[in-house]
């Protein structure tokens, strides 16, 4: 089998909710060794969230398998030595403790790299560690605000939130490509250094075109709800068998093609009022109900057919068991299992992963599963591990 790009890679992770799992799975599926560590009797909270999944929490199972859970309670004095033997073992430490928390427990990267100059460590919070906003609590909602997320998107009336964790996504996403450069820079060096990611600023980089488009006090993109705040016609459309399409129009030709063989109506493409796009956009409350009016009288699939005879990008605006069941992720062989404490689950393949290389998809850990394993691999005897389970400590 073809190596994995992380074999041989031990990351600690002092972890809890979405963000930083969702990093540390992601070094897991490239084949990395990532040791959890949670909390003795209650664990990541996220595993609390809810039963959906034959009783486990579905962001749990979403961002956890392929790892080892180790119970610890890091604020005992006798879980000091055991982090502190983890991490002379390991190349990555990930943590997205409260604020504060990861110095006064002595794993401030200045006071790490002095001990393990090779480790490469992540800080992972919500606005970063300097600034008015350092010691604030951040969740996934709070940051989709903070960053002006909610004010672009939703109805006219409303601001909406994203439907999945948006700002830990992005938090995670840009923690696990910013170890994967770490990793890299410490082949050239032989050192390691410290990647600080805040949801914040993660956040904001993906706000950057409503950002730009607001440039100088310019208004910001209204919110629109599923349709294109900005181009039109773009969006959702009702056809007449109750589905939903998503079309797509990005310019001129394609305003012709979709007049003349979606809506039959070559001469609305000449129309001088809908002649660019600004003007389309500003004539929305127009032309909505015209196309909505054709699409109307049209099934799903015979719209779904003018608009490939058009070269119009469209879409079904599909639910989650449309999603489960979608053709395109089944003819991709896209789906895969896993094991988990609940049983054999159906689990997706990561998305980027390089030729050749199988990804790594073990289990989701039950609770301390491993605690006894990793214990006695530090050089705790049977005796002294029973006695840690025993006071507490793990």
């Amino acid at each position: 089998m073809t190596p994995r790009p992380l074999d041989g890679i031990t990351v600690v992770a002092l972890e809890h909710a979405i963000a930083a799992p969702f990093c540390t799975r992601q070094l897991a599926d490239l084949g990395a060794r990532v040791i959890k560590i949670e909390r003795p009797g209650g664990g990541d909270f996220a595993r609390g969230y809810d039963g959906r999944v034959r009783g486990l929490a579905s962001h749990f199972v979403w961002t956890n398998r392929s790892k080892e859970s180790l119970t610890l309670d890091v604020k005992h004095p006798e879980a000091a030595p055991i982090l502190a033997a983890l991490l002379a073992r390991a190349d990555v430490l990930v943590q997205n403790l409260a604020p504060g928390a990861a110095g006064r427990l002595g794993l401030s990267f200045p006071e790490l790299h002095d001990r393990h100059p090779r480790l490469i460590v992540c800080d992972i919070s919500g606005y970063g560690d300097s600034g008015p906003y350092r010691d604030r609590k951040a969740y996934d909602l709070l940051i989709q605000a903070e960053s002006g997320f909610l004010s672009v998107t939703g109805t006219p009336e409303d601001p909406a939130k994203a439907g999945c964790s948006i700002a830990d996504i992005s938090a995670g996403m840009h923690a696990h490509a910013g170890i994967l450069a770490a990793l890299l820079q410490r082949q050239r060096t032989g050192r390691g250094g410290r990647i600080e990611v805040a949801l914040l600023d993660t956040m904001a980089e993906w706000m950057g075109y409503p950002l730009y488009y607001a440039f100088a006090g310019a208004d910001p993109p209204p919110r629109s709800g599923a349709a294109h705040a900005t181009i039109y016609p773009y969006g959702p459309f009702r056809t007449g068998d109750g589905r939903t399409v998503v079309l797509g129009l990005q310019n001129e030709r394609e305003w012709g093609a979709f007049c003349a063989k979606v809506l039959l109506d070559p001469e609305l493409a000449r129309d001088a009022r809908y002649a660019s796009n600004p003007l389309r956009t500003a004539a929305r409350g127009e032309l909505g109900p015209l196309i909505e009016g054709i699409f109307s009288n049209l099934s799903a699939a015979e719209a779904e057919a003018r608009l490939d005879a058009a070269g119009i990008a469209h879409a079904r605006e599909n639910d989650m068991h449309d999603l489960w069941n979608h053709p395109q992720l089944a003819a991709r062989g896209r789906w895969t299992r896993v094991e988990s404490p609940a049983g054999p689950l159906p689990a997706l393949l990561p998305p980027a992963v390089p030729g050749g290389v199988t990804p790594r998809m073990d289990a989701i850990p039950a609770l301390g599963q491993h605690t006894r394993a990793i214990l006695a691999e530090l050089g705790r005897s049977p005796g002294e591990i029973e006695r840690l389970v025993a006071a507490g400590v793990v």
